[in-house]
């Protein structure tokens, strides 16, 4: 059931998107979680969340490249991870309020707050792709721009790449600085493919692949991240580095 049943109300969630759809079965159908769909029926928010998965990635990367005309491609790609990344994606959907007409079967719930994280996540690509459907391109832009604002006008110091934040929290352990082996070169002269491999005393290896030695390193020192439940402190460290703070 919705939280809000009644048609009118969803007039107050177009409000908080600054857009009023023409055809309210678009918007009913990217709020609708798939254990509210009716019998014989596959209306639910996940083709629409495909396709404003990618509406968003085109938008966010279109307006980074005319944001930061001196930025680099690493720093636009650090940047674009972290403006569409399922925490932003939530945020926006909750700025929103649309966790508030979530359409779930009844006596459903979400049992967690992974599971909650995940469908709100969903459910804010699934209006962008709702709102391309309607209008094109140009409006999901506009909803775009306008819900991710403030992150897209963050401070324009670039951000940590993997390898720094690899070498920063290695530090702050009282480890020895990560070095990096490269294991093997494979692939044509056009083409190559470098395993690279980044070691951290007291801990097992990580490989990873690049298509240069600075790539394979930098995909090393995330998967090491990753790996090790780093990633946290990771988007800390982003966040002060980009807010000034030391």
């Amino acid at each position: 059931m919705m939280a809000r049943s009644a048609q009118a109300d969803l007039k107050i969630l177009e409000q908080k998107l600054g857009y009023t759809f023409q055809n309210q079965a678009l918007l009913i159908e990217a709020l609708t979680h798939t254990s509210a769909m009716r019998p014989n029926k596959r209306e639910n928010y996940q083709r629409l969340e495909f396709l404003g998965d990618r509406v968003l990635g085109l938008v966010i990367a279109e307006a980074l490249f005319k944001l930061y005309p001196g930025a680099s491609e690493g720093e636009l790609s650090r940047r674009f991870s972290n403006l569409v990344c399922k925490d932003a994606c939530v945020q926006v959907a909750l700025d929103w309020g649309a966790d508030a007409f979530l359409r779930l079967g009844a006596g459903e719930k979400l049992a967690n707050e992974a599971t909650r994280s995940s469908v709100m996540s969903d459910i804010a690509e699934s209006i962008i792709g709702a709102v391309f459907m309607e209008s094109g391109y140009e409006a999901a832009r506009i909803l775009i721009e306008s819900a991710w604002k403030k992150k897209l006008a963050a401070p324009g110091r670039p951000l940590r790449d993997a390898k720094t934040a690899l070498q920063e929290w290695a530090q702050a352990q009282g480890l020895p600085t990560p070095t990096y082996e490269q294991i093997s070169r494979t692939g044509p002269d056009h083409a190559p493919e470098f395993v690279i491999a980044v070691k951290v005393d007291g801990f097992a290896p990580m490989e990873a692949i690049g298509t240069t030695k600075r790539t394979g390193e930098q995909a090393s020192a995330e998967a090491f991240l990753k790996r090790e439940g780093i990633g946290r402190a990771m988007r800390v460290m982003n966040v002060k580095h980009a807010m000034g703070e030391s």
